[in-house]
Formats: structure tokens, C-alpha cells, sequence
């Protein structure tokens, strides 16, 4: 195999153990369960896949998943907090053979129909920007879905945080911005062979984010509205792009 045949085939093999064990940990989402116990849980299978988890290679990271709750956008640290009628979002990373897959998915330990609409819209935003990776489009044809998608329905997109490439590390060239800046065309043309982690991060109330409190990681939204994340890891191909952490849901694009 060449190097690019490698990648991909770890890449894949990696995305569909990943998915699969996203999906695991969603099932644990419940009033009663404490984030500590799914992170826990995310650190077997993720051990018993024969990989590594890619958080624990950030440096100072200890943990093998981010579990974010309610106003809590990105890099929530697991703790022992009942979750009882919550949002959750987990995000989860794998470096396997030597590549890292990524991705995230926001589910309610509860029901309100409030929160499913907008839950909807953040799984439905990130289907329609997937489809805009493909070859001769632009990263900004990318932006710009997920801004008209969160910004249509009323909500906000965290404009301090992206998506990215993603392979040999974790966080690669290039970044996706959940919004426009600039001209289309001055963005990065999609190629074949690109992997890519898609991010739809929004909110409720706010575009503006900040540091909750001293643990060093975990990052809220400024007026305390709730928040979401919808991520998977993509490769482009001379098609339609393939999910390549699509073990959590078959939903074709």
C-alpha cells in the first residue's frame, strides 16, 4: 500500500470502532449516571479496540472523552454531577494505527420538545455541510451551510471554534469555521483524500464563550445557554464524501 492507502484503510477501520463506541457511550446518557462512569467506560472500549485514546495524547489531558453538559460548549472535564434531564454532548477520539478519527454527538438525558427542535437542527446542519465535501468545492462552501443552518433557525454559531483536518494528529490544517469570513473563493478547494472533522458548535443565546472556571479546559457559553456540538470524520472522495465514524447512525447523506 502506498502511504495514502494506509491512511485511509486505518482511518476507516478506526472511524467505523469509533462510532461504534460513541454510540455505547450515548446509551449510558440517563438521569442517575454521573459523566465520570461513561468516561470510564469510553476507556475500556477504547483499550479493548487495541487503540489509543487521542485526548489523552493533548498534553496535560487525562481524560479519555470531553463530556460537555447544558452551557458547557467544548472541553467539558467528566465529574461526578448527576446528569437528570441534561444535554450532554460526548466527544470522543481515536488513534488508531497511527491516525486519530474524531467526533462528537449531543443527545438529552431527558425530554423537551424545545431542546429536541434544536438538537435537530445541529444533527441536520452537519448532514447538509458533510455534502459539501467534495472535490472542486471550497471549505467555505462548508461555513457557509453551517452558518445558514444554526443562523436560520434562530440559533448562534460559536465563531471562536472550528472544525479541522484530522490524520497523523489530531488537529491539522485546515480549520472549518461554523460561519463566513471573507470571500468563498479566497477558502481552501477540497481535495481527494482530505480527511476532515465537520463541527457544527452552536448555541441557544450566544456566539460569546468563556473559560468556566479553573480547570483549564472547559469552556461555556458567556450568558449560560445551552449548547451543542455535531461532529463526524470525513473523507473526501472523487463522490459523495464517506462518514468514516458513521457507526453511531446509518443515515446516508
Amino acid at each position: 500500500m502506498t502511504d495514502s492507502e494506509d491512511k485511509i484503510s486505518a482511518m476507516r477501520e478506526g472511524g467505523q470502532i469509533l462510532g461504534k463506541i460513541l454510540k455505547e457511550l450515548l446509551n449510558q446518557v440517563k438521569p442517575g449516571v454521573d459523566t465520570i462512569k461513561i468516561d470510564e467506560l469510553a476507556g475500556r472500549l477504547i483499550k479493548e479496540s487495541g487503540g489509543i485514546a487521542s485526548f489523552k495524547t493533548v498534553n496535560g489531558y487525562k481524560w479519555s472523552t470531553c463530556i460537555s453538559v447544558n452551557d458547557e460548549v467544548v472541553h467539558g472535564v467528566p465529574d461526578d454531577v448527576i446528569l437528570e434531564g441534561d444535554i450532554v454532548c460526548i466527544d470522543v477520539g481515536l488513534l488508531y494505527k497511527g491516525y486519530h478519527t474524531d467526533t462528537a454527538w449531543t443527545v438529552q438525558a431527558g425530554r423537551d420538545r424545545e431542546i429536541e427542535k434544536f438538537l435537530r437542527v445541529g444533527e441536520e446542519t452537519l448532514y447538509k455541510a458533510i455534502d459539501q465535501a467534495r472535490v472542486g468545492n471550497r471549505i467555505g462552501q462548508i461555513s457557509k451551510v453551517i452558518q445558514d443552518g444554526v443562523t436560520g433557525n434562530g440559533y448562534f454559531v460559536v465563531k471562536s471554534l472550528v472544525g479541522h483536518g484530522v490524520g497523523k494528529t489530531l488537529h491539522e490544517s485546515p480549520q472549518i469555521p461554523g460561519y463566513i469570513h471573507g470571500k468563498i473563493e479566497n477558502t481552501m478547494l477540497i481535495r481527494p483524500g482530505m480527511t476532515l472533522a465537520i463541527e457544527v458548535i452552536y448555541a441557544m443565546g450566544t456566539s460569546e464563550i468563556e473559560y468556566k472556571n479553573d480547570d483549564g479546559w472547559t469552556i461555556v457559553t458567556a450568558d449560560g445557554s445551552l449548547s451543542a456540538v455535531f461532529e463526524h470524520t470525513i473523507l473526501v472522495t472523487d463522490g459523495k464524501p464517506e462518514i468514516l465514524t458513521s457507526g453511531l447512525t446509518k443515515r446516508p447523506i
